[in-house]
């Protein structure tokens, strides 16, 4: 049965300030920017990182999935919060969190609390992204939001791909501190503009926060990431990764359980009787997990395999960062003439392709080989990210911008930490099983231990240091070459996700956003 609309109200602009659509989106930019750009230019520092603080595989994932698995966890909590108290307070509140947390992760001197810091970074990323969409849809009624949201996701776009670039700058001229010291003055100017140009916003009719919903959701999305991050050591069998992933599936569960009897849920569950609104969730998911995924790889084999500065490395994903620059508007005029439906099913069609590329790459590879799927890469995702956004924001009440909002980018972040990890998961094995192959008759002459370390090395494109004499080389070879039938076999499953995410977008319909008329669940 479907829903009736629900009547939401804003409440009115507070004092003199805050009213002025392009600033507006300019502060709401700004904010994003760093949240996006955190997400992926720790990529390019994760090598050095590594080398410097002893950090192992697991540790450089939970710097990414750390970071994401807060922005997931607690996104959707964050839009009901500005739903209650305002989505510029908490804007606010988000971005002076973002930016203490980012000094205190470059003056990090050891592993264990910058990953707790890149946590606290995701919990105040959290509050300001899906604050920023309630205050684009409050400063931009009826179609004048189709033109702010493609703004906006091209904004999210370009950050995300300018990440490796900036990363390798700052990484290779500065330091690997640089990367989050940046977010310092960056945050500053976010606050200035933010508390000069927002009008603040709430929906009234909400009064209470869904507490356990939050608890639940919590402890689902840690267990899962849990079991998958360190499944390749624990082993899938082992019990430990069975017990963690059975408590996301009991937890998850109960979660739906309890949305479904509480007052005022976390996740209203009749979001979702909208077709079109879950699907695209679906394709956010299904897009970041791709894009992250592969960028946490890349980064490795540039550096590791090809032996490239980070500053090299940068400039190799130059072609994405440049591709975005002109899809991401491209693909909110093709979105605006097209609709979202064709646009998305046409990107991630290039998406798959440029997959398919990606899996082909050789040890050897020049700049054009890798250049060419970048820049199909570009404008195969630029079309998603803009129209997912335009689907799940403009199909969801107006009174529950803020969850909508908080829906989208969690998706965004879970598609990032499962891609990171489950990619992360399957290439470890993959080069696990394919390394004493390449090694041949030498793997039996190696003790066990010898031979983890190596499989360790191997995960992230490098060979044990200093290794001279007849079979250094052979074990050099056979590091790289194993990580390449790992990378291989990660790229070939983002190429079948892209494939699905093609098929799956052939249901969508736009958002319906006639001023005044907030749209209808169901």
């Amino acid at each position: 049965m479907t829903q009736p609309a629900l009547a939401g109200t804003e409440a009115p602009a507070q004092g003199v300030r805050g009213n002025h659509p392009g600033l507006t989106l300019l502060a709401v930019g700004l904010g994003a920017i760093m949240v996006m750009l955190d997400g992926t230019v720790v990529a390019i520092a994760n090598p050095v990182i590594g080398a410097e603080l002893h950090a192992t595989l697991s540790d450089l994932q939970w710097i990414t999935s750390g970071y994401l698995l807060a922005l997931a966890v607690f996104l959707i909590t964050a839009g009901k919060l500005g739903d209650l108290f305002g989505h510029k307070r908490m804007f606010l509140i988000g971005v002076a969190g973002f930016t203490l947390a980012s000094l205190a992760i470059g003056l990090s001197s050891s592993i264990g609390p910058l990953i707790a810091f890149r946590v606290l970074q995701g919990l105040s990323g959290a509050l300001l992204q899906p604050a920023g969409l309630a205050l684009l849809r409050a400063a931009f009624p009826g179609e004048r939001l189709n033109k702010a949201l493609g703004a906006w996701g091209a904004i999210l776009g370009l950050s995300s791909a300018a990440g490796p670039i900036v990363g390798g700058l700052l990484v290779e001229n500065v330091s690997w501190q640089s990367v989050f010291f940046i977010n310092v003055p960056v945050g500053a100017i976010t606050m200035i503009f933010g508390f000069l140009a927002l009008r603040e916003s709430r929906a009234e009719l909400l009064s209470r926060v869904d507490w356990p919903g939050v608890g639940l959701l919590s402890i689902t999305m840690s267990a899962l990431l849990w079991a998958i991050i360190n499944a390749p050591e624990w082993g899938w069998g082992d019990a430990r990764t069975l017990g963690f992933l059975a408590g996301a599936v009991v937890f998850g569960a109960a979660f739906l359980f309890w949305q479904g009897r509480a007052r005022e849920p976390l996740v209203p569950l009749g979001l979702f009787r909208n077709a079109s609104l879950s699907i695209g969730t679906v394709l956010m998911i299904l897009v970041s997990f791709s894009m992250v995924g592969a960028m946490f790889f890349l980064t490795f084999y540039f550096q590791g395999v090809h032996g490239l500065s980070p500053m090299e490395a940068g400039l190799r994903m130059l072609p994405m960062s440049a591709g975005m620059m002109v899809a991401s508007p491209v693909a909110g005029m093709a979105i605006g003439r097209f609709g979202p439906r064709l646009t998305i099913v046409g990107g991630m069609l290039i998406t798959a392709v440029a997959m398919f590329l990606l899996s082909r790459l050789g040890l050897e590879a020049g700049f054009l080989d890798s250049a060419i799927p970048f820049v199909l890469l570009a404008f195969g995702l630029s079309p998603v990210f803009v129209g997912a956004t335009e689907i799940i924001v403009g199909n969801a009440p107006l009174e529950l911008t803020g969850v909508a909002g908080g829906l989208q980018n969690s998706a965004m972040q879970v598609g990032g930490a499962l891609g990171t990890a489950v990619l992360g998961a399957a290439v470890s094995a993959k080069v696990a099983s394919a390394l004493p192959g390449h090694l041949g008759p030498a793997a039996s002459a190696i003790p066990p231990a010898q031979l983890d370390a190596l499989k360790e090395l191997a995960a992230v494109g490098m060979a044990p240091p200093g290794l001279s004499g007849p079979g250094a080389e052979l074990i050099a070879q056979a590091a790289h070459r194993s990580f390449m039938d790992g990378l291989h076999f990660g790229f070939t499953m983002s190429m079948g996700l892209a494939l699905v995410s093609a098929f799956l977008a052939l249901f969508v319909k736009a958002g319906r956003k006639p001023e005044g008329t907030p749209a209808a669940i169901g």
